[in-house]
């Protein structure tokens, strides 16, 4: 008979041809208590005493250690159990087909408590995870989330696991065929939805406005469209549609896309199914929901996903039915107001991850001590990179079309006002544009929709508009808003200031000179975020108001030198920030006309083009702003 001590780690008895690996219990019954025998074979503390081991006499903490191996590819999730005491700690002993109740390390030996290795097994299994080793991401956050009885669950991955750092470290090129070039932070967040998405659990991209969210998400849904992964679908709000419809034909034409909203939209599902993504707005999904759950689309995208911030409502309730594979949460406001915002969000990309809502509420209170304990848990599934993580790759100027659609009642009384001007002929020119430009700007400026009460709902701009400072104000960001008319003004400084709560003054033809500086220094020594509405031309020179880090151009001017010069007042010498420039205009009206011209003569004053002064299109954009209709065509 012999006592030995195998691969340093095991100890074994061995008597005649057999070998026995002894428990904690049979060890420690030699050592503590006298024992001369391990199921009858006789053996004595000096058998153990000469491998010149320290035998502990107190039970070891357990633990599941959790630690990340840089490999290729991408960071490998690797899960052990160890026992700790003291300075020591050590791997729990293999005998080759299970885990011993004990620990070998340092030349010390640490017995495990009764049952801690069948419970730390138990609780593996009922995460989903058959055998120490490898774990998937998903393995991995249902890890955290559970509690394990006796066992310590000892993570180590620190920040190597959050999304930020996962991005950088994954491999692979955009999709051959896009259309384009990302930075290469936006190749990296592609990787990294392409990830989550690979490993069937989706994600939340929450980096802050201005950095190109929908670009990465169109590079994912154009990998699946090359995979033959479909139909994907797009829900977001009602104003960002013709974004997400021009992007995607800017970026990935070749993709079959369809715009499910508005009286003309389809009833049939094989309609949707032939398309490689179908966008539809939070109400027209909710509406047509029981069309949608026809289907079982690949990747449901959400956009603006604040907007199911609250579990509570019919909106979040009705759009978790949708059959997905997997789901991207799109948002710069991941969290608004409460954790149980970030709980909503979460519970549509990955359900169940954060437990009942109850629960989580129990676990997170709104206090920082209950964002700490979530943090580790949620970081893996959200991307959130600020413009100031990539100045390095970003332009100083961040230009960002806003198209827009009109509503089907504004669009009916533009037509009517637009075909009544057209019958008047030349003669009725630039007043009818005028007319159609100020109703383009908000139906109030001509006295159309006086019966509605709440002015966003007649208007998709001026909702967009709230949309964009409600984000800004996540980061602490400062707006200057170009418009051109004295009511329109007004009207934004009192929905801004009474709707979002944050300062917002104006400059305009009211205010004398000398009192314009006192405003700008009064906005720049501002904490927090703040507004200034600005007529471009009382305000479009002359003025330094580099405090702003947001210009939004809220109606697009006929001449470009106005609205470049107003955009100038934020991104000149002296601007610290990445300046953000949002042009807002509604497609088929007079303000496409005004925005496609301003971009021809910015091609033309780059290019220096001799003799072309543009003369020549004047009037055809004239005749083209009455001849453009956002009535659907028959």
């Amino acid at each position: 008979m012999s006592v030995t001590l195998t691969n340093g780690k095991i100890f074994q008895i061995s008597y005649g041809l057999h070998v026995v690996s002894p428990l904690a219990e049979e060890i420690y019954s030699v050592i503590f208590e006298g024992s001369d025998a391990i199921r009858g074979v006789p053996v004595s503390k000096a058998d153990f005493l000469a491998t010149r081991v320290q035998f502990s006499q107190y039970t070891a903490d357990p633990l599941l250690v959790i630690e990340v191996e840089a490999r290729k590819g991408g960071p490998a999730i690797v899960c052990r159990m160890a026992a700790r005491e003291g300075i020591y700690e050590a791997d729990v002993s293999c005998d080759g087909e299970k885990l011993l109740d004990y620990a070998l390390g340092g030349g010390r030996w640490m017995p495990l408590p009764s049952g801690a290795v069948d419970e730390t097994t138990r609780f593996l299994r009922e995460a989903g995870v058959q055998s120490f080793g490898i774990l998937t991401l998903l393995q991995y956050m249902h890890i955290l989330r559970r509690p394990v009885k006796g066992v310590i669950v000892d993570d180590r991955t620190a920040k190597a696991l959050s999304a930020s750092a996962v991005a950088t470290e994954l491999e692979g090129n955009a999709p051959a065929s896009l259309i384009g070039k990302l930075y290469p932070y936006q190749l990296d967040g592609f990787r990294w939805l392409s990830f989550m998405v690979r490993g069937g659990i989706g994600g939340v991209i929450a980096d802050q406005m201005g950095l190109g969210k929908t670009v990465q998400v169109i590079c994912l849904l154009l990998e699946a469209a090359e995979q033959g992964r479909g139909p994907n679908l797009v829900v977001s709000p009602a104003t960002l549609l013709e974004n997400w419809r021009r992007e995607l034909i800017r970026f990935a034409p070749q993709l079959r896309v369809c715009v499910h909203s508005g009286s003309r939209r389809t009833g049939l599902p094989d309609e949707l199914r032939r398309q490689d993504v179908v966008i539809s707005s939070f109400e027209t999904a909710v509406a047509d929901i029981s069309l949608l759950r026809n289907l079982k689309w690949h990747i449901l995208v959400v956009d603006e996903a604040q907007g199911i911030k609250n579990p509570d409502a019919r909106r979040t309730i009705q759009l978790k039915t949708i059959p997905r594979q997997c789901v991207i949460a799109v948002t710069g406001t991941p969290v608004e107001n409460r954790l149980k915002d970030l709980w909503s969000i979460t519970d549509f990309v990955l359900p169940s991850l954060l437990g009942p809502l109850r629960e989580f509420e129990r676990r997170h209170p709104d206090t920082v001590s209950g964002a700490a304990l979530l943090e580790p848990v949620v970081t893996p599934l959200i991307l959130r990179r600020m413009v100031s993580d990539v100045a390095g790759d970003l332009p100083e100027r961040i230009d960002i079309p806003q198209p827009l659609m009109l509503d089907d009642a504004s669009a009916a009384v533009y037509e009517t006002m637009r075909a009544d001007a057209a019958t008047h002929g030349p003669g009725a020119g630039l007043s009818a544009l005028t007319s159609l430009r100020m109703f383009s700007t908000h139906p109030w400026l001509t006295d159309r929709f006086r019966n509605i009460i709440d002015p966003a709902e007649c208007s998709v701009k001026l909702q967009r508009l709230l949309e964009i400072i409600d984000e800004m104000t996540d980061s602490d960001g400062k707006a200057l808003i170009f418009t051109s008319y004295q009511k329109s003004i007004d009207l934004l400084v009192t929905e801004i200031g009474g709707r979002i709560g944050i300062p917002a003054d104006f400059i305009d033809g009211r205010v004398q000179v000398p009192q314009r500086q006192i405003k700008v220094d009064r906005f720049a020594a501002q904490k927090s975020s703040a507004v200034l509405v600005l007529n471009p031309k009382a305000a479009g020179t002359g003025l330094n108001i580099t405090a702003a880090n947001h210009v939004i151009h809220f109606n697009p001017e006929w001449n470009p030198s106005v609205e470049d010069q107003a955009s100038a007042r934020a991104y000149r010498r002296g601007q610290t920030k990445a300046v953000t420039v949002h042009q807002l205009f509604y497609v088929n009206t007079v303000e496409e006309v005004i925005h496609d011209r301003m971009q021809r003569k910015r091609v033309l004053a780059a290019a220096a083009i001799v003799g072309t002064d543009g003369r020549n299109h004047e009037v055809d954009d004239l005749l083209r702003a009455f001849r453009i209709s956002p009535m659907p065509s028959t």
